[in-house]
């Protein structure tokens, strides 16, 4: 057995050592934490389950059994006998009436588990997800630097399934999200081209879907844009239109649900259920930049822009491609959350790790192809 196929399987044994700590670790945590998020979301998931998908209207009023008073009440939510001062539901004017603010995906995921056991088998569903990811990624790897590379990044992924992930249940099906994702863009810049219209139309349905568990994931969508309405500009052909086209459609058609659930809840697909505070104009704030700064997801931000700009300096025009679609998502979404008057530990999270997820494939593919062609065209031995 070759050294590179005894260093991935010990790659291997260790990331599912990780793995196991993690599913230990959630073993033992309670979804009754005090966290206002947790109870919005468990109560997304109970109107589920209690009336199927017809309970994609979370009006306030539909509590009747009691269950929204009794999680806030478990808390310790001062006015948890008033459900129209309950968290996370602000009041709609025009249908006099209070909802939910968060889309319906995070809930539906939820309600798969049973209730009672549904964050924790949620939790180890994505970690696992993330280990078959960072498995795939060493398996993809053809030198010893390439494995390298993808068994510490499967190591700093699956770590942070567990913080900065627990701070709110959507991050975990975001998380799934952004390793397939990442996968799927760097294999459209290689795919043959009968293969790329369908791979660009599975990446617009999974940003798409995406946004069923985090509204702000909508963001994630913008370098996508971007790119192919500037890849059409430049080549004004019928292959980028389609691409654009196929994208647009497939994300659309992913969120679907959230369209439905704000002309349900709000009176249009396009109104949002969110509170004041979320929709104020874009404003520099210091304490909110700073809370960035020294927190692990500008860490993440600041090696997806050096990676990017690592990955420019290839001469393939692949590789440009690749940093210039990252950049540009990049940058759209740091405009945004820098600029967003509440800072939460989980944010830019998704941006970080789709940037980071598409990054390492395009590298590996690219190191990948590098050692291919010295393999067939050795250099002459010096004499």
């Amino acid at each position: 057995m070759g050294r590179m196929k005894i260093f991935r399987l010990l790659c291997s044994f260790g990331l599912l050592a990780v793995l196991a700590s993690n599913v230990w670790t959630m073993s033992r945590w309670s979804e009754s934490r005090g966290v206002y998020d947790d109870v919005c979301y468990l109560r997304q998931a109970h109107l589920f389950e209690r009336f199927g998908i017809r309970r994609i209207d979370t009006n306030v009023t539909f509590d009747d059994d009691h269950y929204l008073k009794n999680k806030l009440k478990e808390i310790g939510y001062a006015e948890w006998n008033d459900v129209k001062r309950a968290p996370c539901h602000p009041f709609i004017p025009a249908f006099d009436k209070h909802v939910m603010q968060y889309p319906p995906g995070t809930g539906f995921a939820l309600a798969i588990f049973p209730r009672g056991f549904q964050v924790i088998p949620l939790y180890a569903l994505a970690n696992a997800t993330i280990f078959v990811f960072a498995l795939l990624a060493m398996f993809r790897a053809r030198e010893p630097a390439s494995l390298t590379l993808a068994a510490v990044f499967g190591f700093a992924a699956l770590y942070l399934m567990i913080n900065p992930s627990k701070a709110s249940y959507s991050v975990p099906p975001t998380m799934m999200v952004c390793a397939a994702a990442g996968l799927l863009t760097a294999t459209f810049f290689v795919a043959r081209p009968r293969h790329r219209l369908f791979l660009i139309a599975l990446i617009g349905l999974l940003i798409g879907l995406s946004v069923n568990f985090r509204l702000p994931n909508l963001l994630l969508a913008a370098g996508y844009c971007l790119y192919l309405a500037g890849a059409f500009l430049r080549a004004r052909s019928r292959v980028t239109f389609l691409h654009g086209l196929s994208f647009g459609v497939a994300f659309v058609i992913g969120i679907t649900p959230t369209l439905i659930a704000n002309a349900i809840n709000a009176g249009s697909p396009f109104a949002t259920t969110y509170g004041s505070v979320d929709v104020v104009p874009p404003e520099l704030n210091a304490s909110v930049l700073l809370s960035y700064f020294v927190d692990v997801q500008f860490t993440l931000l600041a090696i997806s822009a050096v990676w990017t700009a690592w990955l420019w300096r290839f001469d393939q025009g692949r590789a440009r491609q690749v940093a210039l679609l990252v950049a540009v998502n990049l940058a759209v979404n740091l405009i945004f959350f820098m600029t967003h008057p509440i800072f939460t530990p989980y944010y830019i999270i998704p941006i970080d790790m789709l940037s980071l997820w598409t990054l390492l494939f395009a590298t590996l593919d690219l190191r990948g192809e590098r050692a291919a062609d010295i393999a067939a065209f050795p250099q002459p031995a010096n004499a």
